[in-house]
């Protein structure tokens, strides 16, 4: 009967064990590496990865994390590719293909169809002398001296290693290309990344009839309805150009009552913040998410180069946004 303690020792071991064949690939990492990253960086079409079975599942999310990386590439079933996928294949592409054993009936079948084509074919294999290996012009090898399995037989340290040699070719790339985090959140709009780098305070700031905004000289009472009214906790304060001189917060009319101000005789200018913080709308949500942050505040005046207002932004915009 297994113990707990016999499930503890071998989860351990099967870390070890894959943990040593990662550690394998260091010395493996020279000039076939440096070739394989120069075909994919010079291609000129996508990259196209290949593989059945497990080595397939890995080739899937190697060329997910590639595209997602800025090097154009999808992944291609053999199977199908045998029967009316080539299509989707061209002499511009290069071809990664993976295969532990390298002779993957599905994927040999392939190799003369690349050659004629003329699409380069990068090897990913853990037999350097494999039918597969010997056609690529480059192999890397991602061989392991056993797997994880105590039978030896299921793939796991093998994919393991073939999963990091994938991730160590699009980390080399993604360098080489500049990759910026910008770029990245292009690639992935969707989500909560692509929200903070790409969506603008212009984007969701509001605009026109719905920004808070009373003139100098009127009493605190009328500059409470117009913060009632607009429900952004606060009010500008604007001169007869409209250019922004103040503002007036919920933590401001706090203050103010605490001192004895009365809302019917107490002049809006008596209470209000002059050197408010304000930001243009061409700014990043986010950058108005970390000034709010470092200032303790709760909303923004957005103003243009003559801090007319312009626009007006708070912390419930920002979550409604998903960039909190």
């Amino acid at each position: 009967m297994t113990t707990d303690q016999n499930f503890v020792e071998i989860g351990r071991r099967t870390i070890q064990i894959e943990r040593d064949a990662i550690a394998a690939l260091l010395p493996r990492i020279g000039d076939e590496f440096s070739k394989a990253c120069r075909l994919m960086l010079e291609c000129r079409g996508r990259i196209v990865v290949v593989g059945m079975g497990k080595s397939g599942h890995i080739a899937r999310k190697i060329s997910a994390t590639l595209a997602s990386t800025g090097t154009p590439a999808f992944f291609v079933h053999p199977g199908e590719a045998n029967h009316g996928d080539m299509g989707m294949i061209t002499s511009g592409d290069v071809v990664l293909a993976i295969s532990n054993s390298g002779e993957t009936a599905e994927v040999l079948t392939l190799l003369p169809l690349f050659k004629r084509m003329g699409a380069a074919v990068i090897s990913m294999s853990g037999k350097p002398a494999s039918t597969l290996a010997r056609a690529a012009e480059v192999n890397l090898n991602t061989g392991v001296d056993k797997e994880a399995c105590p039978l030896d037989l299921a793939p796991t340290s093998s994919t393991t290693t073939q999963l990091v040699m994938g991730d160590a070719l699009a980390i080399a790339l993604l360098e080489a290309r500049g990759f910026t985090a910008e770029d990245f959140a292009f690639s992935h709009p969707g989500g909560a990344l692509g929200r903070r780098l790409l969506l603008k305070v212009q984007d969701i700031m509001h605009e026109g009839s719905r920004i808070p905004a009373v003139p100098r000289g009127v009493q605190l009472g009328e500059a409470l309805l117009e913060m009632t009214h607009k429900g952004l906790g606060m009010t500008s304060i604007v001169d007869e150009n409209r250019v922004v001189v103040g503002i007036f917060t919920d933590g401001d009319l706090r203050r103010a009552l605490d001192q004895g101000a009365d809302p019917r005789s107490t002049i809006i200018d008596e209470v209000m913040t002059i050197k408010c913080t304000t930001i243009t709308p061409d700014i990043l949500a986010a950058e108005a998410l970390k000034i709010m942050d470092d200032r303790k505040i709760n909303a923004l005046i957005c103003v243009d180069g003559e801090r007319h207002a312009v626009g007006a932004i708070n912390m419930h915009d920002l979550l409604k946004a998903g960039v909190v």
